[in-house]
């Protein structure tokens, strides 16, 4: 498992693009048969990814329980929420499966031990995105399919930003400790998410671009308002963003993405709105 310290705004400031690169983007998600694990130690979020072809894949492969979090299992105190992106695929958690379809979502909560995380069918192999947070009280495990999920229309084409916004886990649906995920797809003819940016001081949140096409690519601007940075994002990548920094992307095509947030305040509206002309 990767883990990531954090980096504060004037070090930020002096990072040149590598630097930027290697702490705040997540790359190779996605392995055959195997799991990623990015550990950030901003708001504690764990990013996993996990495609079983030919194998059943415990979620706890490349992760030792007590020298990362000092426990017995992965979610003793955690709580984990699974996007998958691929083909069907089945979890089984201590015992219960799940079938998950394209677009469909799980909660899972603190106190599972065991998670499990299988493909239908090794040609079109399921692709499941994850994240985990601390967590302090076990809510009910709940599977959220692409219907169940609450669905807003948002933006225009004239301002290249029509799209839909389907939140999964989320205040609206669901109860957790402190994690929030959704998936967002932008519209063809446009490009742009999260813009006017805005930054939330009580919550930390990680981007994961994905449906981008290999010829094409996300631009994604983070940083303090007046101090903004870029860096560029393929497919099935992730940016790590800080919560004193904006997070806002801009692809040279339409393509989809899935934020995830953690942090001491779970209302999707607490947020510090900014106005395009002063950003710098």
């Amino acid at each position: 498992m990767d883990t990531r310290y954090g980096t504060g705004k004037k070090e930020f400031q002096g990072m040149n693009t590598e630097e930027l690169r290697s702490e705040f983007l997540i790359q190779g998600i996605f392995k055959a048969d195997d799991v990623s694990a990015v550990y950030s130690h901003i708001d504690r979020i764990v990013t996993m990814g996990a495609m079983p072809v030919s194998q059943r894949l415990s979620i706890a492969k490349n992760i030792d329980p007590m020298q990362s979090f000092g426990v017995q299992y992965f979610l003793e105190r955690r709580e984990l929420g699974i996007i998958n992106i691929g083909g069907k695929g089945t979890v089984t958690a201590d015992g219960k499966r799940y079938e998950l379809a394209h677009y469909d979502a799980l909660y899972v909560p603190m106190g599972t031990k065991e998670l499990y995380l299988e493909s239908a069918n090794k040609d079109e192999p399921a692709k499941f995105y994850m994240n985990s947070t601390p967590a302090h009280h076990a809510f009910p495990l709940k599977l959220i399919t692409l219907q169940d999920a609450k669905h807003i229309h948002l933006g225009s084409l004239e301002e290249s930003n029509e799209r839909t916004i389907n939140q999964y886990i989320h205040p609206d649906v669901l109860d957790t400790c402190q994690l929030s995920m959704g998936l967002t797809h932008l519209e063809k003819g446009s490009v742009w998410n999260t813009m006017p940016a805005h930054t939330h001081e009580r919550r930390m949140e990680v981007y994961f671009y994905f449906d981008v096409e290999p010829d094409q690519a996300v631009f994604h601007f983070f940083g303090e308002p007046q101090e903004t940075r870029h860096i560029i994002v393929h497919n099935e990548e992730a940016v790590i963003n800080p919560s004193w920094s904006i997070h806002s992307g801009c692809g040279t095509k339409n393509y989809t993405f899935i934020w995830s947030m953690a942090g001491e305040n779970r209302t999707y509206s607490d947020q510090n709105w900014l106005k395009t002309e002063e950003l710098r």
